[in-house]
């Protein structure tokens, strides 16, 4: 993809031939800001809205970005001279949500808009990918636990002697669910490949057939995470082939790479005019190394047991995104109970610029939280998945989901959902099991509520 350089351009749209599709001067009026904030800027005209905005602008107010004249022409011939006049009125301010509220779009989407159309070469286009949503009604992204489509175990099995394949796997209304989410995202936990051998001494190593990706687009996959604990199970041949089978299969991955700078790239998604990024990283294994860290030179997974590394990553992602979203994979297994480390890795994440944490590995629920505004999942445990030939026993998962606003606030929600005998249900709220699982997480959390149709709020 192409990548951009930022220098001045000049103007290259001549505004005059444009027709302006801005709000009219009395919807204009009727913008507020919710903040108390300061005042407003007199603007004259448009020379001087575009005067006030290359020279007075806080850096919040323009995102970070280096605005320039062919940037402002654009924005101009786009939404006309009322609306770039209303915005520069604004350009003292510590944010930047005035540009969302008068054209449907945060100022992170507008210049990526702009570095597509001018081609500048030091904008990074890649994993950035824009969805077809408009800017109305909230943002719904929903994420699952541990998935796997490895070869011989009983979940796969059982797929495959199915009439309908993936399909008799999941109820039908929780494959609605998947499929209209605007993102959905799924911890990927195995490998795609055909060839190497299991890492000697691991007692679970999970690989399946390349073929298999299509699977994760049949559920309605937008991302997936692949940093794990078993994208390395076949060695560094099995993790390239799974990258490659990703790749191949234009399904965006993010926590793992050829090398570091690759797996500590995010994820972007442009959707209802916000720019979103995900993040993740693998605090596993903690005491033994068979999943190897991505280096300079070498392939691995984005490690974050010290989270120096990764919070940087957070912090570069949040200088270029509305939303950062931090996918991390920690914890101890079979333990419903999150513990001091997940807490102190929170932390950090949150000190970064984490927006949302939704977390796995431990294969079993664990509660969610609130880290001053932010809402932590600490676990969403298993969603789909099994780890020998043996069926496992019934258990309790769901789908962690985030609500973002048209004002731009974060929603939390959680979907309570029934693995049994290799099929994953969407519960009714009128299920007994329904209130069992609300009950125990609601039981072990100290600081958030999940109330009876699932939405989450600061106790």
């Amino acid at each position: 993809m192409k990548k951009c350089s930022i220098h001045f351009l000049g103007v290259c749209v001549i505004i005059s031939l444009f027709t302006s599709c801005g709000k009219s001067t009395t919807e204009l009026d009727t913008v507020k800001l919710t903040k108390d904030e300061p005042q407003k800027i007199e603007i004259v005209d448009l020379s001087d809205a575009w005067d006030t905005i290359l020279n007075s602008s806080t850096i919040e107010f323009i995102g970070g970005h280096p605005i320039d004249e062919s940037f402002l022409g654009m924005v101009t011939a786009d939404y006309g001279e009322d609306v770039i006049e209303e915005i520069a009125s604004y350009a003292n301010y510590d944010t930047a949500d005035i540009w969302y509220q008068l054209t449907g779009k945060s100022i992170h989407v507008l210049w990526y808009e702009y570095c597509n159309m001018t081609g500048l070469q030091s904008y990074e286009y890649e994993k950035t990918y824009v969805t077809d949503k408009e800017s109305e009604g909230d943002i719904v992204i929903d994420f699952t636990g541990d998935v796997s489509f490895a070869d011989g175990i009983a979940t796969t099995d059982f797929m495959d002697h199915q009439m309908n394949g993936l399909y008799d796997c999941f109820s039908q209304d929780l494959l609605d669910e998947m499929q209209s989410a605007d993102i959905l995202m799924i911890n990927n936990e195995f490998t795609y490949t055909t060839r190497g051998t299991p890492l000697a001494g691991k007692a679970y190593t999970f690989r399946g057939n390349p073929s298999r990706v299509s699977l994760m687009k049949d559920l309605g996959a937008d991302v997936v995470s692949v940093a794990n604990n078993h994208v390395y199970d076949y060695d560094e041949i099995g993790l390239l082939d799974t990258l490659n089978t990703l790749s191949q299969a234009q399904m965006p991955y993010v926590g793992a790479g050829v090398n570091l700078e690759d797996a500590k790239k995010p994820v972007y998604f442009i959707v209802g005019g916000r720019k979103i990024a995900i993040v993740a990283a693998t605090q596993i294994e903690r005491t033994l190394n068979y999943t190897k860290e991505a280096t300079g030179v070498s392939p691995g997974v984005l490690k974050c047991l010290h989270p120096e590394v990764f919070c940087q990553v957070i912090k570069e992602a949040k200088a270029n995104a509305d939303y950062v979203i931090v996918f991390p994979h920690w914890g101890t297994e079979g333990n419903a109970n999150y513990g001091g480390d997940q807490v102190a890795l929170a932390r950090a994440f949150v000190e970064a610029g984490a927006d949302a944490i939704i977390g796995g590995h431990t294969h079993c629920l664990q509660t969610v939280e609130y880290m001053d505004d932010v809402p932590v999942f600490y676990s969403l445990g298993n969603y789909w998945f099994s780890t020998t030939g043996n069926m496992p026993a019934a258990y309790n998962t769901g789908l962690a989901q985030i609500h973002i606003t048209e004002e731009g606030n974060i929603e939390s929600y959680f979907i309570p959902c029934k693995f049994d005998a290799g099929v994953t249900s969407k519960l009714s709220s009128e299920d007994i099991a329904y209130s069992n699982i609300i009950d125990s997480l609601n039981g072990m959390s100290k600081t958030a509520h999940i109330d009876e149709m699932g939405r989450i709020s600061k106790k």
